[in-house]
């Protein structure tokens, strides 16, 4: 919100020689974010005064231009002995006798152009006669010289036209809607300066009235509308120089007198208002829900397609604008219009957020309503636009009006009146607890000990006590207030969480992989892309209410679609070689769940509404994720590029299980996004845990992916869940291995990670580990099998004898061929 200092002066009794970085100062103490001070018209320097046209003589030139060589009165600022100086002007829409604004030598206008007295057309040009560009004017669609229609020869012109003023540019944040007005951030200056401040909204909303332009609201969205009808209208006027120049400073672009008197209100009251040639409009205006498909062309000449979520103004021809967000082209005021109808409203700001975010249409309506809009000022807004129409515009208010909808007052807050002094630690007497609440518009009855806050109803974020404690500690001084840092309980170390992340961190990066973080939101589209079926569980998606974007607008329950945009990202930029990992929460929606509470701030909750809480959460497990696309290892001298493949997605499951200290078995699985074929599962004491291998052609295609791309995605809760925990760390054992090889011969189709299972069930507890070092198929076995060679290395609290190590081979070996008929191979 830009707010020039000239018209916080108008509402905030400020003093005289407050400067405008002090006033800075004073709004960020209370809070607000000043992010900059602009001096608008300082670069006007030296004397630029006003002049009355004496005579002039057109002098046709060589070129085949016409300029004129005039004679113009400056008053005091004449050479001495003349009555008035020469000056040469290549514009032609001025008259003798008309005032005109003359910058003289030794003045600096706008863009460093510097003025001085030259010989021109055989002329010694003593000054310039300046157009509206020239002196940073907003251009008022004339062509050529500043025309006055007031004014005395030679007074300064800089303040006369108002180019100097200095402007506050604010980021107003989503819980201070009323300071996107002069009315809101008036009141913060003169409580920041504690003067007294002048209230634009005059009068609270009359009570309903249906005499002025019929209007019915169907959509409980709408809870005020206010129509006030001006006749009479010139639409030819233009606006006023100062009303012009208000709107350029505080960032808006003048349109014609009837746009810019409303725009000048919705930047005066924070009230955004609408104007309608009644002569367009046809039958009452109705504000209700869209139908879907309903079609409406908005004032920026785009035709948007409606969701039934819409809130549209309508009349019997149809929908004529997008409620709270932009008006129709259809009825919109134009250079015939002479009736206007003036629409103030108020509309639920989630409605209006939505719709704005749907059409990805921004306009200083909707973030207005967006950040919530006080209803009472929509009958005084009204007003004070159709009083302008009628001062400024020769037009007639009509006493006829329609006021349909009430405005509700805020819920009271009972706030113990102590509790600000316990909270902010710092004395703050009740007196001025109350003296500084009703400062910000609230009603204060105070009870002795409690205290009974009925906040403004441009205040909606006030709703219990902390919200007024925050608003007291904020008038006092938040730099005031004494900081107390509180005492951390001791620790007890890192929990089982971070144990698992920073083990994760340390392993996977010596294995080669980068992490990335994306974010947590994904789309049906990414679903589908994933050729995910409809009773997969990574179906059962969290719908946010208000997404980041409109695209995404679900909680992942994969981290698959994110680490896909980071490989799009990096090899859009011709980084094809990849080894991409995240770890992150994935949310599953459960079918059942309740609706979460919503408990009082002012307590802690209750055991049953954190069980509550709990209940209505989804699913929300961490998993860990990669995907490889490119080469594993780029060529060298040592030799020819390694690609990654599936052998590299199932490194980095088994180098996640290392780091956890679990052992993982691997089957040949089919689960989407993975090729049917080249899909390995994983799973920890039955249960399945993940998957890795290469992706199915036609997803990387649709996704974009490189050929061959690779991916793995495991559940990291549940493998962490086997992982051993510190007291279950087997001691270090300091007798000699026993070592075991044996080579069984099997068929072909059945899995090496089974054969390894049963080995290891079979072996019993002096088996330390087991590996398959060797797989053989060739002409010394029969068709269809094929040998695994296993390394078995035993182990006790002794020294193993040769008996005892073979038994436990053979014991193993017995096992593989009860389940697997497997053979060992000599």
């Amino acid at each position: 919100m830009r707010a020039p200092l000239s018209w916080l002066r108008e509402h905030a009794a400020l003093p005289d020689q407050l400067t405008a970085s002090a006033l800075s100062d004073a709004l960020i103490s209370a809070g607000l974010e000043v992010e900059t001070v602009d001096a608008a018209g300082a670069d006007i320097t030296g004397p630029v005064v006003v002049g009355r046209v004496l005579s002039f003589v057109e002098e046709p030139q060589s070129n085949g231009k016409t300029i004129r060589w005039c004679r113009v009165d400056c008053g005091d600022h004449n050479p001495e002995g003349e009555d008035a100086r020469g000056i040469v002007c290549g514009a032609r829409n001025f008259a003798e006798g008309d005032l005109v604004v003359v910058s003289l030598p030794g003045s600096v206008l706008p863009g460093e152009f510097a003025i001085a007295a030259r010989k021109t057309y055989g002329h010694v040009s003593d000054g310039m006669i300046c157009s509206v560009t020239e002196l940073g004017l907003p251009d008022d669609g004339g062509d050529g010289i500043l025309i006055l229609a007031e004014g005395t020869v030679g007074e300064l012109a800089v303040p006369l036209l108002g180019l100097r003023d200095d402007v506050l540019d604010i980021a107003v944040s989503a819980d201070r809607g009323y300071c996107l007005s002069i009315r809101g951030l008036a009141r913060e200056a003169a409580n920041a300066q504690g003067v007294e401040f002048s209230d634009p909204v005059d009068h609270d909303v009359p009570a309903e009235s249906s005499a002025g332009h019929p209007v019915r609201r169907e959509a409980e969205e709408n809870s005020l509308f206010v129509a006030v009808t001006v006749t009479g209208v010139d639409p030819t006027r233009p606006s006023p120089r100062w009303l012009a120049r208000r709107l350029q400073l505080a960032g808006m672009r003048p349109i014609s007198l009837a746009v810019d008197i409303t725009n000048h209100v919705m930047l005066e009251t924070g009230q955004p208002l609408h104007g309608y040639d009644a002569d367009k409009l046809s039958g009452a205006i109705v504000v209700r829900h869209a139908a879907a498909g309903e079609k409406i062309t908005t004032l920026d000449e785009v035709q948007r397609t409606c969701d039934p979520a819409d809130l549209l103004i309508t009349d019997d021809s149809g929908p004529i604008g997008l409620a709270g967000v932009m008006g129709g082209a259809s009825t919109e005021l134009g250079p015939d219009s002479s009736t206007v109808v003036i629409e103030a409203a108020h509309f639920d700001a989630m409605t209006i957020a939505r719709t704005s975010r749907r059409h990805k249409l921004s306009s200083e309506a909707s973030r207005r309503f967006e950040r919530g809009v006080d209803p009472n000022a929509a009958h005084a807004a009204a007003h004070r636009a159709a009083d302008l129409l009628v001062e400024l515009a020769g037009g007639t208010k009509q006493e006829a009006e329609t006021i349909s909808g009430t405005v509700s007052s805020l819920a009271p807050v009972q706030m113990e009146a102590d509790l600000p002094s316990r909270i902010l630690g710092t004395e703050v007497p009740t007196a001025r607890v109350v003296s500084l609440l009703t400062a910000i518009g609230a009603r204060v009855d105070d009870h002795g000990s409690t205290l009974e806050v009925t906040p403004p109803t441009w205040r909606p974020d006030l709703t219990d006590p902390y919200d007024l404690i925050e608003e007291v500690g904020r008038q006092v001084g938040l730099d005031t207030i004494e900081p107390r840092l509180p005492v951390p309980p001791p620790g007890r170390g890192l929990t089982r969480s971070q144990q698992v992340r920073r083990a994760l961190s340390a392993a996977l990066p010596v294995a080669g992989f980068t992490e990335v973080i994306s974010f947590g939101f994904m789309s049906d589209k990414d679903l589908a892309a994933l050729r995910i079926g409809a009773e997969d569980e990574r179906r059962r998606t969290v719908r946010l209410v208000n997404p980041l974007s409109e695209t995404k607008p679900y909680l992942r329950t994969t981290l698959l679609p994110g680490l896909f945009e980071a490989v799009l990202r990096n090899t859009s930029r011709s980084t094809d070689d990849l080894a991409l990992y995240e770890v992150g929460s994935v949310f599953h929606a459960r079918p059942d769940a309740p609706a979460a509470p919503r408990p009082p701030v002012d307590r802690r909750p209750t055991d049953e509404e954190l069980a509550g809480f709990a209940a209505a959460l989804p699913d929300q497990p961490r998993h860990a994720a990669a995907v490889l696309t490119g080469s594993w290892q780029p060529a060298g001298w040592a030799g020819p590029a390694i690609p990654a493949d599936w052998t590299h997605a199932v490194r980095f499951v088994e180098a996640v299980a290392g780091a956890l200290g679990v052992v993982v078995q691997r089957t040949a699985a089919q689960q989407a996004p993975w090729h049917p074929g080249r899909c390995a599962a994983f799973t920890v004491n039955g249960t399945v845990i993940g998957h890795a291998g290469e992706l199915h052609p036609s997803v990387v295609a649709e996704v974009g992916l490189p050929a061959g791309a690779c991916a793995a995605e495991i559940d990291l809760d549940a493998l962490a869940a086997s992982a051993p925990r510190r007291g279950d760390i087997a001691e270090l054992v300091s007798f000699p291995v026993a070592k075991e090889d044996v080579a069984l011969v099997v068929d072909t189709d059945v899995p090496a990670a089974a054969v390894e299972q049963a080995l290891r069930d079979g072996a019993g507890e002096l088996l330390e580990s087991v590996r398959l070092f060797d797989v053989y198929t060739g002409d010394q076995l029969a068709e269809g099998k094929k040998s695994l060679a296993y390394a078995l290395r035993f182990r006790a609290d002794r020294t193993l004898t040769d008996g005892e190590a073979a038994q436990a081979r053979d014991a193993a070996v017995a096992e593989a061929t009860r389940r697997h008929g497997a053979e060992q191979r000599v």
